[in-house]
């Protein structure tokens, strides 16, 4: 499955198909291990010292044992060179921190300390407090304290404390108490592994889509990142004046020709390209494919004129953006002349190309940064590819048996329905939804779990036909695929509101399995030559609930596109965005898995979608002021 390549490397015992590199994204968990500061005869602190580190040692294994970064290479994970008990040792735990690049700080305790001097002052560092709940010293007594000390001073921190008593020597961390550390440090990591990364518009607007005009405010001040801009005549440009990797193009192409099937024209014949035009503009989308992996990440190899197609040093261009996600616009300055982007959009997006497994780079379709933010997101939080769609039509159970004769069952039936999400050919091919875990159930893996029999089965699922010419007069392929198998996945979609900002919307769900004749009947009904996903969400039957039905959850989605994950990360992702102060409008996560800073309580415990808009005004935006 793999072509020959140079570009292939491992990197914390991973192998990486791709040598291109972002820099940055890599934060580090700084777990503070704070101490009684009190000696006197009995020596009070020397008492704890053992134990307290104890904790902080037991943490960091948790971590290093269950947490990577999007690229798959385990969290790093330091400890304070000493117990804090007093502000000096704060300063000097600070220090160590900041040389260590810290951005997101555990501080653990099983004791009394003295809060305001102990904890972490930094209001850029993403936080968390586990107290002990034990009843030899009172680490719930310090959580309860630091954790209203941080509210009062406005940098608030997540609580842990576990729901059952321990005794002093148990050196196990609870089952609840792991849950929450672990969800506090994927969303943590998910979060800073943003700050200082670049988001790549190639193009502008897509046909006046609101998701496609670009918020650089909303970029920095929320997420910490920087928008870069390349005109779409730059991938012209390169491709004109050879500024690719031509050994690459070369093992690309031939890859693609035995990988990528070609499937039917559904065009009428008078407009069908010519056999030479269709195979002139295969080699125009896998040029286009590496010439945007290069914008986004730079590629070394351009400053070698033995390598370049073009024969000469691009020393600059060699350089990228470094974005750690993208868009592109296509549609309709360039597709009405050019080959359509959907063959880069959804090999970009997808957890492995020509050179084997590698990361997925996400880049999002008609430049919706919205919905490429949230395929980000759940890239970052997973490990996993994501999954760009038009939210394009409610099924209703009624409506599914008038054209079909067919009566819905299982969790459509339930929520009364079905949505079909479906877009122009731009899908990452993961959701095939061929992989199959080690128990044989289908799943959408993490990128450095793929193996070649996963890569070969996902190519031979995905076919590829000529582009919808009354759509792109310019040409192109788009894939296709059905997701035939019932999976847990996650939808998820990023607002912007004038006068309100960002809000984040949550659909828990699965894709739904549907006979192929009945999935052929309503298929058929839009774009036959694009991917193809039923999707129904996990439904409440309330009346008003945004998720009564599955109707309503069409009815309140906040914009035309969604962006989708495998499995159930609702939770996940509720606590991410806390940290980053996007209040959630819209989710079905149970209310016992919502977890956000200690500080929300303060702004209502009994309407909690009310008390997370309060709070994230409140303190607003983690790197500066919005608007």
């Amino acid at each position: 499955m793999l072509a020959d390549s140079d570009d292939k490397f491992r990197m914390g015992g991973i192998f990486m198909a791709d040598t291109r590199k972002l820099i940055g994204g890599h934060p580090v968990i700084g777990i503070r291990p704070v101490i009684d500061g009190r000696k006197g005869p009995l020596d009070v602190r020397g008492s704890l010292e053992e134990q307290t580190m104890g904790m902080a040692q037991r943490a960091k294994k948790l971590y290093e044992d269950n947490l990577r970064y999007a690229d798959g290479t385990p969290v790093k994970v330091v400890i304070s060179n000493t117990t804090i008990g007093r502000v000096r040792e704060s300063a000097l735990c600070a220090e160590q921190f900041k040389k260590e690049g810290v951005d997101i700080t555990l501080t653990v305790t099983p004791c009394w300390c003295y809060g305001s001097e102990t904890m972490d002052m930094d209001p850029t560092t993403i936080k968390g407090v586990w107290g002990l709940n034990a009843t030899e010293r009172p680490g719930a007594v310090y959580l309860a304290s630091v954790l209203a000390t941080h509210a009062q001073k406005g940098i608030p921190a997540f609580g842990m404390y576990g729901r059952d008593v321990q005794e002093a020597d148990d050196d196990t961390i609870p089952e609840d108490v792991t849950e929450m550390l672990l969800r506090f440090g994927r969303a943590a990591v998910a979060a800073a592994s943003l700050r200082g990364m670049s988001y790549l518009q190639i193009g502008s607007v897509t046909m006046g889509i609101g998701g496609s005009i670009m918020d650089q405010d909303f970029m920095e001040s929320y997420l910490g990142m920087r928008v870069e801009s390349v005109d779409e005549v730059e991938v012209l440009r390169r491709m004109e004046e050879g500024i690719y990797d031509k050994a690459e193009f070369e093992r690309a192409l031939k890859w693609t020709k035995e990988n990528c099937k070609e499937a039917w024209d559904k065009n009428p014949e008078w407009i069908q390209k010519s056999r030479e035009v269709k195979d002139k503009q295969w080699e125009f989308t896998v040029k286009m494919y590496i010439i945007i992996k290069d914008l986004m990440r730079g590629n070394a190899k351009l400053a070698d004129e033995k390598v370049t197609a073009g024969g000469q040093k691009f020393e600059e261009e060699a350089l990228g953006h470094n974005a750690i996600a993208g868009g592109f616009q296509g549609q309709r300055q360039w597709t009405d002349h050019w080959p359509n982007c959907d063959y880069p959009e959804a090999f970009l997006s997808t957890s492995f190309d020509y050179d084997g497994a590698r990361e997925p780079y996400v880049l999002a379709t008609e430049n919706d940064c919205l919905n490429g933010l949230c395929m980000l997101f759940e890239k970052q939080l997973t490990g996993r590819a994501a999954m760009f769609s038009d939210v394009r039509t409610y099924w209703s159970g009624e409506s599914v048996k008038r054209v079909t004769g067919y009566d819905i069952e299982g969790h459509a039936k339930d929520a009364d329905g079905f949505l079909h999400l479906i877009n122009s050919g731009a899908s990452a091919l993961d959701f095939s939804g061929v992989c199959k875990d080690a128990d044989g159930n289908p799943t959408i893996k993490p990128w450095w779990e793929l193996t070649e029999e996963d890569q070969k089965a996902m190519c031979q699922a995905t076919e590829w036909p000529p582009a919808d010419n009354g759509y792109f007069r310019g040409g192109g392929y788009s894939s296709r695929f059905l997701t035939k198998t019932e999976m847990p996945v996650t939808m998820v979609r990023l607002n912007l509101v004038k006068g309100l900002g960002p809000f984040l919307q949550i659909a828990e769900g699965w894709t739904v399995a549907l006979p192929d004749e009945v999935t052929d009947t309503l298929w058929k009904r839009t774009d036959y030559t694009w991917p193809c996903t039923w999707f129904t969400p996990r439904v409440d039957h309330i009346p008003g609930s945004a998720f009564c039905t599955a109707y309503d959850v069409m009815r309140n989605w906040g914009a035309n596109h969604g962006a989708t994950v495998y499995g159930h990360i609702g939770a996940d992702l509720i606590t991410f965005a806390s940290m980053l102060r996007i209040p959630v409008a819209m989710h079905n996560v149970p209310d016992e898995k919502i977890y956000r800073p200690a500080a929300w309580n303060a702004f209502g415990t009994k309407d909690k979608e009310g008390a997370d808009y309060r709070a994230c005004a409140a303190f607003g935006p983690l790197y500066k002021k919005y608007k």
